[in-house]
């Protein structure tokens, strides 16, 4: 137990130093970088959505080179095939032999962290190849399976604006996201420091902090994080709470009501186990060796707000998925 404390504290420590590296590059966007790194050490992946110019590939990239880990960027398009991002067999002379083989050629799916970059670009076949990747850490191809270097990190991001073009990721693959993150707009006083930092040669060096070891050794300690029954509770109680079926079983009135007017689908299981798992994630890089209720709540808008399906009530008047998780979250 001690010894895991004393884990605890290097990891709380690494992340303060990885933070300082980040800055050199990027701007604000702390949150951000927070619950980057609480999925990256709770073992998930992150869908990052905003606008062009959030400098959401920089921030990715800028992260793996914090870590002693490959890096591997996939810009999706219309016309990218499966066989693109996991691999594909091709056809070479055996020179002792002089027979054909096939051999598999390893796509840019193996790596440690992939930037799947505009994702709702590529039609659901190519979609679907992360699939099996995100979920078993392993790559299917002409019947032969392959396993994934540890630790595998999926960042997606996604443009909201533009959707001409684009194929909205089915539910499936969006519940394999721990996290789905919006970026904003930074403050004026942010803007003015990325402008000036942007506009000259600066041109900073970020240091590797920590290698796949010593990320698979933190991920394997976060799993050892004790959770309070208390604290357990409210994330079940929270998910249960989004499930119109489940709403005549809440406490308060005017959330049952609420719930049962705004929301069609409500989060499932996978998000009672994301909650935990980030909140315990949460606690170990802030230096705490247990989860508090604080901690789900911080994680629970990322964690739920893309496995909330609202109904037509909440579109015609303007109620988000965020909204609506926050106004649940009051009552819980």
């Amino acid at each position: 137990m001690t010894n895991d404390k004393d884990k605890i504290a290097e990891i709380s420590t690494a992340i303060k130093t990885i933070r300082k590296e980040l800055k050199k590059v990027i701007i604000g966007q702390d949150d951000i970088i927070e619950q980057l790194l609480v999925s990256l050490f709770a073992k998930g992946h992150c869908l990052l959505i905003g606008v062009p110019g959030l400098a959401k590939t920089l921030l990715i990239r800028t992260l793996a080179q914090t870590m002693d880990l490959k890096f591997n960027r996939i810009q999706f398009t219309p016309d990218l095939m499966p066989g693109d991002i996991s691999g594909t067999e091709v056809i070479e002379d055996n020179i002792s032999t002089g027979q054909k083989i096939f051999r598999f050629v390893a796509g840019p799916i193996f790596a440690n962290v992939v930037l799947a970059d505009e994702i709702n670009r590529t039609p659901p076949k190519t979609q679907s190849a992360l699939l099996q990747a995100m979920e078993e850490h392993e790559v299917t191809a002409a019947g032969n399976t392959y396993t994934l270097e540890e630790p595998f990190f999926v960042l997606a991001t996604q443009n909201p604006i533009e959707q001409e073009g684009t194929y909205p990721l089915p539910e499936a693959q969006l519940d394999r996201f721990m996290f789905n993150i919006w970026l904003d707009y930074p403050s004026k006083e942010e803007e003015v420091q990325i402008v000036r930092m942007t506009t000259t040669d600066y041109n900073p060096k970020v240091d590797k902090i920590l290698s796949a070891k010593q990320i698979l050794d933190f991920q394997e300690l976060i799993r050892r994080v004790p959770v309070a029954d208390n604290v357990l509770e409210f994330a079940v109680n929270l998910v249960r709470s989004t499930r119109p079926n489940n709403a005549n079983n809440i406490a308060d009135a005017s959330t049952s009501e609420y719930v049962k007017k705004y929301i069609s689908y409500g989060a499932g299981p996978r998000a009672s186990q994301y909650l935990i798992r980030g909140a315990k994630s949460r606690a170990a890089i802030s230096g705490r060796f247990a989860p508090d209720i604080d901690d789900i709540r911080a994680v629970a808008v990322p964690v739920m707000r893309h496995r909330i399906v609202a109904n037509f009530n909440a579109e015609a008047e303007n109620i988000s998925t965020t909204d609506i998780i926050n106004t649940i979250m009051k009552q819980v």
